[in-house]
């Protein structure tokens, strides 16, 4: 098995990336068979970001803080543990971002979505759904368009649903919405279109940052369910995911 490590810039990271590379060897990226990330979920996602189109499954080993989308680190068995690991296939969003200029962005979200204001005025969204506009103005620092995966993150910090893993749904949450004053969100079939207006925009500026890639000052984004290259996550059998969400629901 032909395995390419990456780590992040911690001490840790960079200890187990060099232990690792001793043992197993250092794969080229475009010939590996897997990918191991010897870090957090932070480097997870780049990781998922920058081989979406490769195509190559992904199996972290926690180097970092949290680590919910990695395995536990240990140095010995590799390549058994990712033989015997278990595919989790998932959806990125996709997301298109405009500027009042007309300069258009595109990029994907594994875990989120969300437009935040920039400024100290509140920001005001019109929301529409599959082309129909379902609340006209939302008054509100943002919204948060969240996966299943992304669920137990942003998402669920602002007040949103946390989202069993293989539910074809996403979470639309707003964050500290003021008007309406009794909505609090919706749960939304994956195959769903969201368009985001900002009303306004010129006054009241919004980003959009799609996990950790940030769009100043757009005036639209559409947001839609990314299914024809799903990414592929491996957890060992003993750590899986879904296992992960239903203790998350449970947690106080």
């Amino acid at each position: 098995m032909r395995i390419h490590f990456v780590s992040s810039t911690n001490d840790k990271s960079r200890s187990a990336f060099r232990h690792m590379t001793e043992l197993y060897g250092q794969a080229q990226l475009e010939e590996a068979d897997c990918l191991v990330v010897l870090s957090g979920d932070g480097m997870m996602l780049r990781a998922l970001h920058e081989t979406s189109e490769l195509g190559i499954p992904i199996y972290g080993m926690n180097c970092g803080e949290i680590g919910f989308l990695t395995n536990v680190y240990r140095p010995d068995n590799l390549l058994s543990r990712i033989k015997n690991a278990i595919p989790l296939e998932i959806s990125p969003l996709k997301i298109t971002a405009t500027r009042p200029s007309g300069e258009t962005f595109s990029t994907m979200a594994v875990n989120e979505l969300y437009l935040l204001r920039e400024s100290h005025q509140a920001a005001k969204i019109r929301i529409k759904v599959n082309e129909v506009t379902r609340i006209d103005e939302l008054i509100c620092d943002g919204i948060i368009a969240a996966t299943a995966i992304g669920s137990t993150a942003y998402n669920y910090s602002a007040g949103g649903p946390i989202i069993p893993v293989g539910t074809e749904l996403m979470a639309l949450t707003p964050i500290s919405p003021f008007r309406p004053r009794g909505w609090r969100g919706a749960l939304l079939p994956s195959d769903t279109v969201l368009d985001f207006e900002i009303i306004d925009h010129d006054r009241r500026s919004v980003c959009a940052v799609a996990d950790y890639i940030e769009f100043r000052h757009v005036c639209q984004v559409r947001v839609l369910q990314k299914n024809e290259h799903p990414l592929t996550l491996l957890f060992d059998a003993d750590n899986l995911l879904k296992d992960k969400f239903l203790s998350e629901q449970f947690a106080v």
